[in-house]
């Protein structure tokens, strides 16, 4: 092993590590190893992990709320607030907006269709020019896909391990039912947007009326 790779191998536990923090600070799984964390664990760290918490503030479950949505989806703060705010501004239920929002993201899409492990997996392939929409390469994971559009990892790419793998259908087992919004091809590494997401359809884990009462106090 040379001295880089080693690097990158350290670098990659210590954000495996950082991501079952996260998770168990939340309360969900952000990633595979979190799910394997909470079915050995499933209570808090320490010694009086297994004895009931205190209870929160009203304001503390709000913005626990808006941080396990943000989590999910691996956004900066400064993202999620934009997304609320043009949320607001759209006609409809504020939170049902903000999930429609995030969820056609780029990334987010990627991540539903299988072609990719966990988000971060899925933001990594946008940024390095793997995937394809409408034909055009687009580096940027919040990209705003629409209905009708279709996302594709492009062709060279399609021969490497990652993709063979992900064409397999391997990520299947650790990653929810594709919605119904998404017709996938997975074995041509190929979906597309069919309609908007339905709030109800969404697989993320969060009350979102909490985090709009936590952004409109």
């Amino acid at each position: 092993m040379t001295q880089e790779t080693g690097k990158i191998e350290e670098m990659a536990q210590n954000r495996s590590r950082k991501q079952v923090r996260e998770s168990r600070a939340l309360g969900i799984a952000l990633t595979p190893k979190a799910v394997r964390y909470f079915e050995k664990r499933p209570y808090g760290p320490g010694e009086h992990g297994r004895s009931r918490r205190r209870q929160e503030s009203d304001y503390a479950v709000r913005l626990k709320e808006k941080q396990r949505l943000r989590a999910q989806y691996g956004i900066r703060e400064s993202q999620m607030r934009r997304a609320f705010e043009e949320a607001r501004r759209t006609a409809g239920l504020t939170g049902e907006n903000l999930v429609e929002l995030l969820e056609t993201r780029l990334d987010a899409l990627v991540l539903r269709a299988g072609f990719a492990r966990t988000i971060q997996q899925a933001r990594q392939v946008v940024v390095h020019r793997h995937i394809l929409v409408d034909g055009k390469i687009v580096d940027r994971p919040s990209f705003r896909v629409k209905p009708g559009q279709t996302i594709q990892v492009k062709p060279k790419s399609q021969t490497t391990v990652p993709f063979e793998i992900a064409a397999q259908g391997i990520h299947r087992d650790v990653l929810p039912a594709v919605p119904e919004y998404l017709d996938v091809e997975l074995e041509r590494l190929k979906a597309t947007l069919v309609r908007r997401p339905k709030r109800a359809e969404v697989p993320v884990t969060c009350d979102v009326q909490m985090v709009v009462e936590h952004y409109s106090r």
